[in-house]
């Protein structure tokens, strides 16, 4: 779409929805500006107004009408000059709101068409019940000058003051824009569930960044790194014996002298030509020492004599001052966790302190005012089953457990709740997740304006999920309240909200052959307990009892199947923790 350039008007106060930055809203995993810019993307070059976005890349223009919030005309006469710097402007313009959630690159390549055939001065896209949107239209660029200079004044001025007489309107699916709370729950309510790699995806890149502090690496397991981790000190810091054997200096024979070498003992005195010194592993190898001769290699004569046994081969069992890492050599990379082979690493590296993530501290919430978690049941009760062993789950996943509530069936019980989750970065609630008479997660999350990313999971189990970023960057990960639905969701999600928070290299998926995969496959993708097989890969469950964890025991994870996977289809395997 080279002969067309794009303003992307992501601006103005949304006085209807309190002063929210509307266009960051999430509808279906993306940001509404997110949706705009995806419109535009064949456009030649694209400007977005408003305030400034750190996160949009160079490739995008940003500019700001002045006064800021001056109404969409002065925005558009912003994003003209800002496209005006440009070398060889292109003759149309696009010209979109960012607030709609289902526009796609084809409804606008639609319109940019229908300009080019008709030749007027705009194209407009109507909604489905007929009325114009003129914040979703192609100009050519010389009509959209000649209207503004038309103008008084720029400010507050409506869009109708703008809109040329030769106009062509063009009924387009996806072009109702949102401007109330009740336009974005609809929206939501209409958006299609997000695949798992979808979530997963929006996870990573669009929770907030945990703050960056110094540790203790030994008193932060768990967290990540987020800097790399340099070696204050060379490995070997000296030259030392990788065998058991001994210190000879020139060709053979050598005398062999009386003083050992120890690891940890003193240096042996050099070595002169034609002497050799017993030596341990790991022992600071002698000056002069031209090798070390392996004990399996080596044959003493009765007068002291050292040779090499003949047809052994010629190593050199001398492990070299920084062969592993030189001081400042990068020994782990930004995003590494910090693990129990970390840590040993550091300390071999002589590093006792780095700036890391996290580690990430969540909440446990069990709703219902059904579960009782300790004493005897009454009447209507049934047993918590998996609030005790969701913290041995979150650590698996790298996240910490610092307590564990039960929230009872009220219309307002959330709110308290999420209002004071200022002492942890992660909310993991369990139930209250679809949409029944007692489930009021999603209407406290409206009402505390959470920033939904993942609105529903396209998997079953797991398809009530929803995940959640407050004001103040803590992270509502909604699991159903089902066990085995709750388990397997927290499974494949959790690290993705790790990653996300944290700055983590996503770990590397496991996959193989489920080899009974279409017994087990059906329209929709599914997680169920797996076992591995002898022959390899792995055989699933095809039938799965989920009110209790039954299901998991005697297997080795799970497997997501895709729709209508044929037998050996390659599918992705969670491990169950141990």
């Amino acid at each position: 779409m080279t002969d067309a350039d794009a303003i992307v008007l992501a601006g103005g106060r949304a006085s209807r929805m309190g002063g929210v930055d509307k266009p960051a809203i999430v509808v279906g995993g993306r940001s509404m500006l997110d949706a705009a810019l995806g419109a535009v993307v064949g456009c030649a070059r694209t400007v977005v107004v408003g305030p400034h976005r750190p996160e949009l890349g160079p490739e995008v223009r940003q500019a700001q009408e002045v006064p800021a919030g001056s109404g969409p005309v002065a925005a558009i006469a912003a994003g003209l000059r800002s496209l005006a710097e440009c070398d060889f402007p292109a003759e149309l313009v696009v010209v979109l709101a960012a607030d709609m959630p289902f526009l796609t690159a084809a409804v606008v390549e639609d319109l940019r068409r229908q300009a080019n055939e008709s030749g007027t001065d705009a194209v407009f896209a109507a909604d489905e019940s007929g009325r114009p949107q003129y914040l979703v239209g192609v100009w050519r660029r010389t009509a959209l000058l000649a209207g503004l200079q038309r103008l008084d004044s720029l400010m507050n001025q409506p869009m109708k003051a703008l809109v040329p007489v030769d106009t062509v309107m063009v009924p387009l699916p996806g072009v109702a824009d949102c401007d109330t709370a009740d336009d974005i729950r609809r929206a939501r309510a209409q958006a299609t569930p997000l695949s798992l790699d979808e979530a997963r995806s929006v996870l990573r890149g669009k929770l907030s960044r945990l703050p960056v502090h110094r540790a203790t690496l030994r008193s932060v397991p768990g967290a990540t790194l987020a800097e790399p981790l340099t070696a204050a000190e060379a490995l070997p810091r000296f030259d030392v014996s990788a065998m058991d054997g001994y210190a000879v200096s020139g060709d053979g024979p050598w005398q062999l002298r009386h003083d050992v070498g120890f690891a940890g003992g003193e240096r042996p005195v050099g070595l002169l030509a034609g002497e050799a010194v017993r030596i341990a592993t790991g022992a600071h190898i002698p000056e002069g020492t031209t090798t070390v001769v392996r004990d399996e290699f080596a044959h003493i004569e009765p007068e002291g004599l050292l040779r090499r046994l003949p047809d052994t081969p010629i190593r050199d069992d001398v492990r070299r001052r920084g062969e592993d890492w030189q001081p400042g050599d990068i020994v782990a990379p930004a995003g590494a966790t910090v693990s129990a082979a970390l840590l040993s690493v550091a300390a071999a590296a002589e590093v006792a302190t780095a700036a890391v993530r996290g580690p990430i501290r969540a909440r446990i919430v069990m709703t219902g005012d059904e579960i009782r978690s300790e004493g005897p049941l009454h009447p209507g009760q049934t047993r918590d089953s998996i609030g005790p062993v969701l913290p041995d789950l979150l650590a698996w996943c790298g996240i910490r457990a610092v307590d564990r509530v039960h929230l009872r069936d009220t219309a307002n019980g959330f709110d308290e709740v999420l209002a004071a989750a200022t002492d942890c970065e992660l909310l993991v609630v369990v139930g209250a997740t679809g949409g029944g008479a007692a489930d009021q997660l999603r209407d406290a999350l409206d009402r505390l304006r959470a920033r939904i990313l993942v609105h529903r999971l396209r998997m079953r189990p797991g398809g009530s999920t929803v995940v959640a970023e407050t004001d103040s960057a803590t992270t509502i990960l909604g699991l159903p309240g089902n066990p085995f639905a709750a388990v397997a969701t927290l499974l494949a999600l959790a690290p993705s909200v790790v990653a996300g928070r944290s700055g983590r290299t996503p770990t590397r998926k496991i996959t193989g052959p489920l080899l009974n995969a279409a017994e087990i496959s059906g329209p929709a993708p599914r997680m169920v307990p797996a076992r591995t097989a002898p022959e390899g890969g792995w055989l699933g469950d095809p039938n799965i009892r989920t009110a209790h964890l039954a299901g998991l025991l005697d297997r080795d994870g799970l497997v997501i199947v895709p729709p209508d996977a044929p037998d050996g289809a390659h599918v992705e395997f969670l491990p169950l923790p141990t």
